[in-house]
């Protein structure tokens, strides 16, 4: 059975790995969530890099992938490992681009250490629509915790974008805790509301990687 690790610091982790197992229910997928680290892991690329080589290095060369579920390691860190372990193969969640050509107002749910790096200026740049971008970098902890409630995630959004001609008709989550409150965000915004993580499209990649489809794990004919 191929074995596949993923690598986070809170639920959003256990969120992906359990999308992951259901959809490809071939892998055996091992669950590296370093809870005593997780501040670390959302603060800065170095402290996130640091946190992954200590809690991985059982793992490198020893299982099939790597995946990353967490935005600030995959845009700052995947190039850096992927070059230093040349043997094993890393994946992770990405920012999400828009899939639609409808210029809908965007809303970003983030970490301030994501919007700090060039990434995701970069990233930015590429989004033609108007674009809102928030930062509560108290919530992962509190979905961790199992604390964060609708109520306070409506007054937050109305406080952040009370001043603004800003309607967001589409949300991209670049932390995967944020996948937790899916929900909450339709009840609030509207359901309607187009929401955008990583996870589908990293599983895609996984079944890519690993050479496996439909979840059953065949080998493409050559």
């Amino acid at each position: 059975m191929l074995k596949v690790v993923v690598f986070d610091g809170g639920y959003g982790g256990e969120f992906f790995a359990d999308q992951l197992e259901s959809e490809l229910p071939i892998l055996e997928v091992i669950r590296v969530i370093d809870w005593r680290n997780a501040d670390q892991i959302l603060t800065s690329p170095r402290k996130a890099r640091r946190v992954a080589k200590n809690a991985l290095r059982p793992y490198i060369g020893k299982v099939d992938l790597i995946i990353f579920a967490n935005h600030l390691l995959t845009i700052t860190s995947l190039k850096y490992f992927r070059r230093k372990y040349k043997k094993q193969k890393f994946l992770g969640l990405s920012l999400k681009q828009p899939d639609t050509f409808i210029r809908r107002d965007v809303l970003i749910l983030t970490t301030k250490a994501v919007t700090r790096t060039i990434n995701y200026y970069n990233f930015l740049f590429h989004i033609k629509r108007k674009v809102e971008t928030m930062t509560p970098d108290d919530w992962p902890a509190q979905i961790d915790d199992g604390e964060l409630t609708e109520s306070e995630i409506r007054t937050a959004l109305e406080t952040s974008l009370a001043h603004k001609q800003f309607k967001p008709e589409e949300v991209i989550l670049a932390c995967s805790q944020f996948s937790d409150i899916k929900n909450e965000l339709r009840n609030i915004l509207g359901s309607n509301l187009k929401i955008y993580d990583s996870f589908s499209d990293t599983i895609r990649n996984t079944s890519k990687i690993l050479r496996i489809r439909g979840g059953v794990g065949k080998k493409p004919k050559k």
